[in-house]
């Protein structure tokens, strides 16, 4: 078996977002590591979804914050 270390962007971005699911493998995270070393855009792709996960989290503390309890009921 080998084992091709160099990914295009597409396959990059996609092993990015199997990364907000899953834990992906070490051979997963060795090809996207390298391709990150090397690839200008994937990393601005990184951080946007990055900045998009917090930007999830926060929306939902704070739609949490705004539920009433349900003790009343």
């Amino acid at each position: 078996m080998s084992l091709n270390l160099m990914l295009n962007c597409r396959q990059a971005t996609a092993l990015v977002l199997k990364a907000e699911d899953r834990s992906l493998e070490w051979p997963e995270r060795l090809r996207l590591r390298l391709h990150l070393m090397m690839c200008t855009p994937c990393p601005r792709f990184v951080r946007q979804v990055k900045l998009m996960r917090g930007a999830v989290g926060q929306w939902r503390q704070y739609v949490d914050e705004d539920r009433p309890d349900d003790l009343g009921r």
